[in-house]
């Protein structure tokens, strides 16, 4: 047996909580899906409720992670791995948060715009957010604006988030922006807006609320101005 595999014989039902949240944190952070299913069994197992198991183990665990992809430490395909293995908690963890009618921080519809077939940057925008433990409704690529205005009238989110890689289809968030101002809906949504030719110049000039440069500060954000929102 090779030293690379010493960790199989790691009995997680061994540790002590602390530690086998520790570990979970670990775990999330190198993209074991299986473990972190376990674990997360475990810690249900235990007494744990499905709220402090999502907080302490995943969200932070999620947390750390866009910690170390926001400073360059952790890359796209590593941070996916790790989006992917929390949701392997998350779908044993859902249905139990709806049981307890937990509230999840906040709602949101996100979707790349109309002509842009680019999913990359949405997707992990999506998984981390869940990770952050908001609701996420993904419309997919190419949205026109019908199909946003379906999705807020199906789901009520409260933020809308209109993602492009292309300077060709950037324009179209002003249309979709444009579209809530004329039906009188824009102040309903928090709008973020994120891609890599944008910036926070095009951000405000199309009347977004912000423009987040990656998926970690679209979480920061989106926190922040739910917490505003609160607030007011």
């Amino acid at each position: 047996m090779s030293d690379e595999n010493f960790d199989d014989d790691l009995d997680l039902s061994t540790l002590p909580d602390d530690e086998l949240v520790e570990q979970m944190h670990d775990d999330l952070y190198d993209g074991l899906r299986e473990e972190i299913v376990e674990g997360t069994n475990i810690l249900l197992g235990r007494g744990w409720s499905a709220s402090k198991v999502l907080d302490d183990a995943l969200v932070e665990g999620m947390r750390i992670v866009g910690i170390d992809f926001r400073d360059g430490i952790l890359f796209v395909p590593e941070v996916l791995m790790s989006a992917n293995a929390m949701k392997g908690g998350m779908e044993i963890l859902r249905p139990l948060l709806a049981e307890t009618g937990a509230e999840p921080i906040g709602k949101m519809v996100i979707g790349t715009v109309k002509g842009d077939i680019h999913d990359i940057g949405k997707n992990l925008v999506s998984m981390m957010m869940e990770g952050a433990g908001f609701e996420v409704i993904d419309l997919g690529i190419d949205n026109p604006v019908e199909n946003y205005l379906e999705a807020i009238e199906e789901h009520k989110p409260d933020i809308l988030g209109m993602s492009a890689l292309l300077t060709t289809t950037m324009p179209y968030m002003k249309v979709v922006i444009d579209t809530l101002v004329e039906k009188g809906m824009r102040e309903d949504f928090i709008v973020l807006v994120g891609g890599a030719p944008l910036n926070e110049e095009f951000g405000e000039a199309i009347g977004a609320d912000a423009y987040c440069r990656d998926a970690a500060v679209a979480v920061e954000t989106a926190q922040t101005k739910m917490a505003e929102k609160r607030a007011a």
